[in-house]
């Protein structure tokens, strides 16, 4: 008497096996990836809030007068994203010298995105920004 001969290959229990090994395993490479998706679109929108934030700011310096304070806010298209933007304008304690807090929202929300902090001093005349540094010291630009 012979005995059946066992064929060679994967019985349909080992490939059912293997197949669920390898969807767990894609499972968890979707799952990351996907995280690393909606972390790189937050990081896109801080840096487009903080840019929004700084040119804010930098509107306000450029402007040639110091700024009242108290609190403006305002809206912006920026990269196919409306955002909406608070500016509080406080002092210092130092004369003439403000501080500027812009935050950066999307728009129709109070969560905020980024928030930026700017200083805002006296406007001077083209120039002659670095006098003050240089006064009672020979001019560092120039050959004596």
């Amino acid at each position: 008497m012979t005995l059946p001969r066992r064929t060679i290959g994967f019985t349909l229990i080992e490939v059912m096996v293997a197949l669920v090994i390898v969807s767990l395993a894609l499972a968890g490479v979707a799952a990351s990836m996907g995280q690393m998706i909606d972390t790189a679109n937050t990081m896109r929108d801080r840096t487009f809030a903080s840019w929004i934030a700084q040119n804010k700011i930098t509107e306000m310096r450029i402007a040639g007068v110091i700024p009242e304070v108290g609190e403006s806010s305002g809206d912006v298209d920026y990269a196919n994203t409306s955002w909406d933007w608070t500016a509080n304008v406080s002092e210092t304690g130092v004369e003439n010298l403000m501080k500027v807090d812009v935050a950066v929202s999307y728009a129709g929300s109070d969560a905020t995105v980024f928030k930026v902090t700017g200083f805002i001093g006296e406007p001077v005349a083209p120039g002659q920004g670095n006098l003050a540094w240089n006064s009672g010291q020979p001019d560092r630009g120039q050959q004596q």
